[in-house]
This record gives C-alpha cells, structure tokens and sequence, in this order.
C-alpha cells in the first residue's frame, strides 16, 4: 500500500480583489495563491506549502465569486487538518483505510480550519474530492465573467463602490448589444489582449451582452472558454466607449479585424469585472476536454 498516494481536491471559492496583486504568486506581494498557499500549508503542515492550479488568474483588483482550484495532497498529509481525529488515530492504521472511514470529516475539517485562517476577503466555500481527470484549469468548457458599470449621474452606491465601475457619462443599452454582436465567435483577439510570448490569442467568445438591472446598474456578461491577459476589460472599454456615443457602432468589430493593439482601446478599470463561475463537463469528458485544451489553436481557413 502506497502510504504517500496522492488525492486530487477542488476547491471552490470567492475573493474581493481589491487588496490583492492579482492571484498569481509574486515576490513582496499580496495575492491571493499566496494567502491561499500559504494557509494550507499551516493547516497541513508542509513546507514547502502545497501549489494550487486555478480555473483563471485574475488581475490586480478584479474579484471572485465561482473561482476553482485544485491541489494534490498526500492522504497522511491530509489527515492532519482534522486535527482531534489526528490525534486519537492508531499509528499504524493504514492511511487507505482511514481515508475511507474519515475522509468526509477530514474535508470538512479542512474546509472549516481554512475559514479560520484566511483573511476575510478570500473564501473556500467548499473542499471536495475532485473526480478522475479533472483539472481546474484545463477541463473548463467555459468561464462567466460580469462587468458592472453604473451610469447614474449621482455615482455609484458606496456599499458597492469595490464592485461597479461609475462611468460618468450615459449610456445606451442598445448600442452596447448592437456592437457586442460583432465581437461572438471565434476570433483572434490580439487587440483586445497583451501578448504574451508562446501564447495563443484566438479564443472562442460564446456570449457577450448587456442589460440594465431593476437597480439602474448595466452588467455585461461574458463567456468564453477561456481569456487571454486584460481581453474582458479591454472588450468593456471599447464597448463603453460606443455606448457613450464616442465610436460607432461598427469600430470594435474593426478593431478585433485588424488583429493589433491600438491607442483607443482603453481597458476598463479592474474593480468592475467579477468572475462568477466555470463550468466544467462530467465523467469522461474530463479528461478529454483537458487534452483538447492543452493543444495550440489556430483559426479555421
């Protein structure tokens, strides 16, 4: 029996960006795999602390609400977050047989012990064992990601202020849709993204529309099955510079056509865009959609 067999977890979770570098892990920064990182190590004792693997790595300032992340731990490891069951525990009892036993209590200790250690703006929600060939980042079929923007010519409402972008001019619903339209399929979004080198920016943008809300505020939902660096801020900037009347209706469908960055995309500001969930397929398809992930694009002739 292999003492040291490892068990893949998913965890779900949220975050308030605002005070955060990002989620990627950084030298002298604050981000939230850091925190996260850091606080499973504590719990389960490990040091080096266990690394993450997340759905999508969100820039400085932008939030979370249906974030996932998995991480691979040892069962002996594991065992120690329920920390009173630990104790009592026969050395010898095989970590197989323990792990059937106790396991839902050690995921619930685990989840519970992390809501203890974390700061206030970063959650796991729940702690679960992560089914055969999962993988959060590469077995997502799609991520949903809402911008919230706030017209009204008084500002935003201050208990919101971390979440919705006040844009002090008008805008028309309408002409945001209008244009919106030009921008679904599957496209290279080199202007609307910042290279990065070995990476492909031709992504599939399944849906991107607006609504106004009963509380006055637009949100534009955006779903695609996966983002390159700044491309849904960058997608909302130009978007709102139509609604406002500043461009056409027909410019960012011109800007995605010429495949390059240029000045007048401006990236709307980070602390409106929330990611609010990935979806992921089930059994089989798991691994499947992993492999087909992993693979380089390249847009159909």
């Amino acid at each position: 029996m292999d003492v040291d067999r490892e068990v893949r977890l998913r965890l779900d979770l949220g975050y308030d960006g605002t005070d955060f570098s990002g989620w990627a892990r950084q030298p002298e920064r604050r981000t939230v795999q850091g925190e996260l990182e850091g606080a499973l190590g504590r719990i389960l004792r490990l040091d080096p602390a266990p690394q993450l693997t997340v759905a999508g790595r969100t820039d400085a300032g932008v939030h979370a609400r249906g974030q996932v992340a998995h991480v691979d731990l040892a069962l002996s490891r594991l065992a120690v977050a329920d920390t009173a069951r630990h104790r009592q525990r026969d050395p010898e009892t095989d970590p197989e047989d323990a792990w059937r036993a106790e396991g839902a209590h050690w995921l619930a200790a685990l989840t519970r012990r992390l809501a203890g250690v974390l700061p206030q703006d970063v959650r796991v929600y729940a702690v679960s064992v992560a089914p055969e060939g999962f993988d959060a980042r590469f077995s997502a079929l799609f991520r949903r990601y809402v911008y919230r923007v706030c017209d009204a010519p008084g500002g935003t409402d201050p208990l919101r202020r971390r979440e919705v972008l006040w844009h002090n001019r008008s805008l028309d619903v309408d002409l945001l849709n209008a244009a919106a339209e030009r921008l679904i399929g599957e496209h290279d979004f080199a202007a609307f993204c910042k290279k990065r080198e070995g990476a492909t920016t031709i992504r599939e943008l399944q849906r991107l529309d607006w609504s106004r809300g009963e509380d006055g505020i637009i949100r534009a939902t955006v779903v695609a099955d996966a983002f390159c660096h700044s491309m849904v801020r960058a997608l909302v900037g130009s978007l709102l510079a139509v609604g406002e009347g500043r461009q056409p209706v027909e410019w960012p469908g011109l800007v995605l056509s010429r495949a390059v960055r240029e000045s007048g995309v401006h990236v709307a500001p980070a602390h409106g865009l929330t990611l609010e969930e990935v979806r992921y397929p089930v059994g089989e398809e798991l691994a499947r959609r992993a492999m087909a992930t992993r693979r380089v694009r390249t847009l159909s002739p």
